[in-house]
């Protein structure tokens, strides 16, 4: 072995970089997002002094103004859908705004402008913030690479060019540069970013490791076994925007009918102004119906019959610690009648605790002597499990001694002298050697086969104990397993990438029968690809990296945010902003009150504008009476869809009652 895989690590340990530096499309670059602020500004400063009684000419050129800077965008993509024989309710939308104008409803026709300059705002930075992310996630994998020759020495190279075959250098502290396998050397990798597992995993000669993971504090040499643009983290950035490139856009309900609304409002409006000009009617009365019947028959009522209840349900979610990003997404997740789960993050806390602290009785020592000697020796240890020793070590307000000759061995453990005792902590495996039937190696599989990583205590080289570390299980999770079931009418199934046996002792713990571990990021996507294939509307929780391809290629994703990776936050549908994991059956019915409340509103909006169609078609329905009654419609069912703001709906939502 060379002199380099010995070099010490950073001072002050492992470097940890726990996210890819954040690459932020700034809003206001976005020019979406500059003609909606300036659309909303210019209404803002009019509508005081338009309910004001102010003169014309102190409002109506901002009126003018908010059309030009909402309406030109929507209006032009409007027309190059023209162009291609659809008809946009975007164009309809602005034509109905300027119907509206042309017969002294500017307010009107303002305020649909500013609502659709909005929402097409909000949709181009969620684009821009997710495409942000799946950049971002690239710099997880390290630039360059030290690339070891036949003769030991060394280079350092871009890793887009390392090739099949090369031997690189992988020191304490760095990511590792391409995928391959470990020629030489031992550590502790932290590939959570890759499978999701909790704790950093061994890795020996033999073993496989991947880009853009973390090394620990031993050195590594590695045989280059795939192509850097073939990674496992390059693979994830291609599966998450080839699912949101293919996955189909979910509409509303409204603009499932939308081309033929259009076409035939549009038609009816022309044919009520061109065909009693041919009989001979007066062109002033002809007009002035057919911009009756434009403002009655508008779908201005039956937008707002769709997005208020949408919108408030947001709002109300937003207050409660979940971040639904579009109306949209708060319409997909009613529909849902399937979920996978995450184990790591999702139903457990993601830190890994102590579980079980075991001492040998022919020690003699306690439970708090032998976690208290354990966390001396790694209190100057680097490594997760160590941390989680110090901890449990610490909520039982024991002192923990100064130690001295501490020294690290990857792979193996630590050791140290405390108050001149020598002490170990590490891998029963390697600590006990050839002591198979020590009763400490009983304790220590027993552990193992319940899903706990052993840590066994030496003093003086014998076994004195062993503690059992594991990620603790949320206090919520098996409640929200057991109300996910009863509302999508199935099992949720568990889908991690961590170890059989630790997916299996949760999966018992939560109620969870259908267990998928050992799972790449690629087999998650295949799994809730499956699910979707036999007709299911999936739902998918996670938090990390190798979650966030399935997110994308879910029906509906939603990420754990306090501690998910940027890409989850963004790829996701939905963020549980706190952590409160008993949110997630929540929103799923708060949804479905939702969409309760937009079926009533279009029924509302639906008799409402018949009814003063056909009295303009087979009467003459006053102009004032038809603005009052398509007002009064909207704002019927905006007031009713603002039901979902108050607090007694998030309520009647968490206990699973109806309105």
């Amino acid at each position: 072995m060379s002199s380099t895989l010995t070099r010490p690590a950073p001072p002050g340990g492992v470097v940890r970089e726990a996210v890819a530096p954040r690459r932020r499309t700034r809003i206001f670059s976005l020019p979406e997002a500059r003609w909606a602020a300036a659309a909303l500004v210019l209404f803002l400063v009019a509508l005081p002094l338009h309910l004001a009684g102010a003169p014309v000419w102190a409002w109506g050129p901002l009126f003018a103004l908010t059309y030009a800077t909402g309406g030109w965008e929507p209006g032009w993509a409007g027309l190059q859908a023209l162009r291609e024989k659809t008809l946009d309710v975007d164009l309809l939308m602005v034509v109905a705004a300027l119907g509206a104008a042309a017969i002294g409803q500017v307010l009107d026709g303002a305020l649909l402008i500013v609502i659709f300059a909005t929402s097409g705002a909000l949709e181009a930075i969620a684009t821009a913030r997710t495409a942000d992310s799946v950049r971002g996630l690239l710099d997880l994998a390290p630039t360059t690479a030290t690339r070891l020759a036949d003769d030991g020495s060394e280079e350092t190279v871009p890793t887009q060019q390392l090739g099949v075959g090369d031997i690189i250098l992988v020191r304490p502290g760095e990511r590792i540069g391409a995928d391959g396998r470990v020629l030489d050397g031992a550590s502790d990798v932290d590939q959570a970013t890759i499978t999701g597992e909790p704790l950093p995993v061994a890795k020996q000669e033999g073993d496989e490791v991947f880009a853009g993971t973390l090394n620990g504090t031993g050195a590594l040499r590695v045989q280059v076994e795939r192509d850097p643009s073939d990674s496992v983290i390059a693979r994830i950035v291609t599966m998450v925007e080839d699912a949101s490139e293919t996955k189909a856009p979910t509409q509303l309900f409204i603009e499932k009918v939308e081309q033929r609304y259009s076409i035939g409002m549009v038609a009816a409006t022309i044919a009520l102004f061109a065909l009693p000009l041919l009989f001979g009617a007066a062109l002033q009365p002809t007009l002035l119906r057919a911009m009756t019947f434009m403002i009655v028959a508008s779908p201005c009522a039956v937008v707002l019959a769709t997005m208020p209840p949408l919108l408030s349900a947001i709002a109300n979610a937003g207050r409660h610690g979940v971040l639904v990003k579009s109306a949209v997404v708060m319409e997909q997740l009613g529909q849902i009648d399937a979920v996978a789960l995450d184990k790591t993050g999702t139903l457990t806390e993601g830190t890994p605790r102590v579980t079980d602290i075991r001492p040998l009785a022919s020690s003699g020592l306690s439970e708090d002597e032998l976690l208290r000697l354990a966390a001396a020796a790694e209190h100057p240890s680097e490594h997760p499990l160590a941390r989680a020793i110090v901890d449990a070590a610490r909520a039982r307000n024991l002192g923990i001694p100064l130690v001295e000759d501490f020294a690290s061995t990857p792979g193996t453990g630590v050791s140290a002298k405390v108050e001149g005792r020598t002490v170990a902590v590490g891998s029963p495996a390697r600590l006990l050697d050839n002591l198979i039937s020590h009763p400490t190696a009983t304790a220590a599989a027993t552990l193992e086969q319940e899903g706990r990583t052993a840590v066994l205590v030496t003093l003086h080289g014998t076994p004195v104990g062993v503690l059992g570390i594991a990620d603790r299980l949320r206090e919520e999770a098996a409640a929200t397993v057991t109300a996910l079931g009863e509302l999508t009418a199935s099992a949720p199934v568990l889908v991690t990438g961590d170890n059989p046996r630790a997916a299996a002792r949760l999966a018992g713990e939560v109620g969870i029968t259908d267990v998928r571990a050992g799972l790449l990021p690629q087999d998650k996507v295949s799994a809730v690809q499956e699910m979707e294939q036999a007709g299911r509307k999936v739902l998918v929780v996670g938090d990390g990296v190798n979650d966030a391809p399935a997110l994308a290629a879910a029906h509906t994703g939603i990420a754990m945010g306090r501690a998910g990776s940027d890409l989850a936050l963004e790829t996701a549908d939905a963020v549980v902003v706190r952590d409160e994991l008993a949110t997630v059956p929540t929103v799923v019915r708060l949804s479905r009150q939702a969409r309760r409340l937009v079926v009533q509103n279009l029924v509302i909006a639906a008799v409402f504008i018949t009814g003063l169609v056909i009295w303009d078609l087979a009467g003459t329905l006053p102009l004032p009476l038809g603005v009052a009654g398509h007002e009064g419609s909207t704002v019927i069912v905006g007031l009713n869809g603002l039901r979902l703001l108050a607090d007694g709906a998030w309520r009647r939502a968490r206990i699973g009652t109806g309105q």
